[in-house]
């Protein structure tokens, strides 16, 4: 399975993504798994457990970006570290769980389910983003569960959870700054929980002479994640000079054809 060309691959598709993930502002986890999932299959990885195990790497690969992110943006004084805590207990069982329930469900499922929630994120992107307030906002056993829900979803299709978590913020009368500093320090505890779990219950497909430790696979986890973290920041500045309703229609395109991508690549 372990052949070093392949790592090119992996740094050229993180620099992409990193790029477009900083310049649109969506996780690039989405955008990852598909691409982990066709390179995995040209590695010869078995269909039961391919899908897997990109869920697993790409979820191990928001680990440096989403901690980078993170202190960014805590230290701009963005993060409402008590709503960050209240959220991140929901979403840290959420996530765990939702790993042991990915590690049941055959590929053609998970495909399924990712391809679905790729078109919803598609949907969004070529709608205008308009946000209701909550004139009575949540209590601390409501932003738990939300927190839950979020993280189950996000193991289930490997995302960091801000597309998720911003609107929720903003509903619950969060500025938009510090709904996106917020989402950031939640999404740290998303990408470690996931990982983790992902790990202990791929454990019995570990195979250390491929550098496969659970369903992560570490060259493409470290590849991608340090090229992808190079480029965010470059995709940050240029999204400045972009018109971002053109560049969210142009991701919501993107989503759409990575949806079909994977679903068809699995059922094949």
């Amino acid at each position: 399975m372990y052949e070093y060309y392949f790592i090119f691959y992996y740094i050229a598709a993180g620099l992409v993504v990193g790029f477009l993930a900083g310049l649109v502002g969506v996780g690039g986890g989405g955008m990852a798994v598909p691409i982990f999932t066709f390179l995995f299959t040209m590695q010869g990885i078995a269909d039961t457990e391919v899908v897997h195990l990109a869920l697993g790497t790409s979820m191990a690969s928001m680990i440096i970006t989403t901690l980078g992110s993170m202190r960014a943006h805590s230290k701009k004084g963005n993060v409402d570290s008590a709503m960050a805590i209240k959220i991140s207990s929901g979403v840290v069982i959420g996530t765990f769980l939702a790993t042991f329930v990915a590690s049941y469900l055959q590929s053609l499922y998970l495909a399924g389910f990712f391809s679905i929630f790729m078109l919803f994120v598609a949907y969004k992107m070529f709608q205008k983003q308009q946000y209701k307030y909550n004139k009575n906002p949540h209590g601390s056993l409501a932003n738990i569960t939300t927190g839950s829900i979020i993280g189950s979803i996000s193991a289930l299709v490997s995302i960091s959870g801000a597309g998720l978590t911003i609107p929720y913020l903003v509903q619950q009368n969060f500025g938009i700054k510090h709904a996106i500093g917020t989402s950031a320090a939640i999404g740290f505890p998303i990408a470690v929980s996931g990982s983790l779990g992902y790990l202990i219950n791929g454990w019995s497909n570990t195979d250390w002479d491929n550098l496969v430790i659970g369903y992560i696979y570490l060259p493409a986890m470290m590849s991608f994640s340090i090229s992808s973290y190079l480029t965010t920041t470059i995709g940050v500045r240029c999204s400045a000079y972009v018109s971002s309703e053109l560049l969210k229609k142009a991701i919501g395109i993107l989503c759409v054809i990575l949806s079909l991508k994977m679903f068809l690549q699995v059922m094949n």
